[in-house]
């Protein structure tokens, strides 16, 4: 279905269309809210890949090689053995597939076995049905929830805070991704 292997510079011109989209954008990081310009989102994107503790991978459809995406995981904190996790499918055509849940397990797997991670978090709107699934479906138990900590179009919503603990993780459910 889908592969995950590094960005690259030019990846930055499918960000321009992506980060474009209020729907898109809707309820990820909040800094894409302010980025409007192509120079904004070349910083950005520049600023990403360089980034320090983080594992950055596009999402590319297997037979296309065609990038519809990132994820990876940021904070990576070899002392506390843990990250955050995330994930952004800009391209709407691949919504709805089962690729949130496919490339999580991905994810999640590089974290605990390279990365010797005991403990993954993730934090996702409340409001974001699809990624609650994606996430449940490939391990994450719910935590918590940060109130009122987002601001979209005028409205509060809440974040909930999830994660998955080594010892919980079964790695024969990431089979067939």
């Amino acid at each position: 279905m889908v592969k995950l292997a590094p960005l690259h510079p030019e990846h930055v011109a499918h960000f321009y269309r992506w980060l474009r989209d209020p729907e898109v954008i809707m309820y990820s990081l909040s800094v894409f809210q302010s980025l409007k310009t192509d120079a904004q989102i070349d910083q950005w994107f520049a600023a990403t890949l360089q980034q320090a503790n983080t594992l950055n991978l596009g999402i590319y459809w297997e037979e296309t090689n065609a990038l519809v995406g990132y994820a990876g995981l940021t904070g990576i904190s070899a002392t506390n053995q843990s990250g955050e996790y995330f994930i952004f499918i800009g391209e709407k055509a691949a919504w709805g597939k089962g690729l949130g849940t496919a490339v999580t397990r991905q994810i999640v797997d590089l974290g605990f076995t390279n990365y010797q991670l005991n403990r993954i978090m993730l934090t996702v709107s409340e409001l974001n049905t699809g990624g609650l699934k994606a996430y449940t479906k490939a391990g994450f138990l719910l935590e918590g929830r940060l109130r009122q900590a987002a601001c979209r179009q005028g409205v509060f919503h809440d974040k909930l805070v999830m994660s998955v603990l080594k010892e919980e993780w079964r790695p024969q459910e990431s089979a067939g991704y």
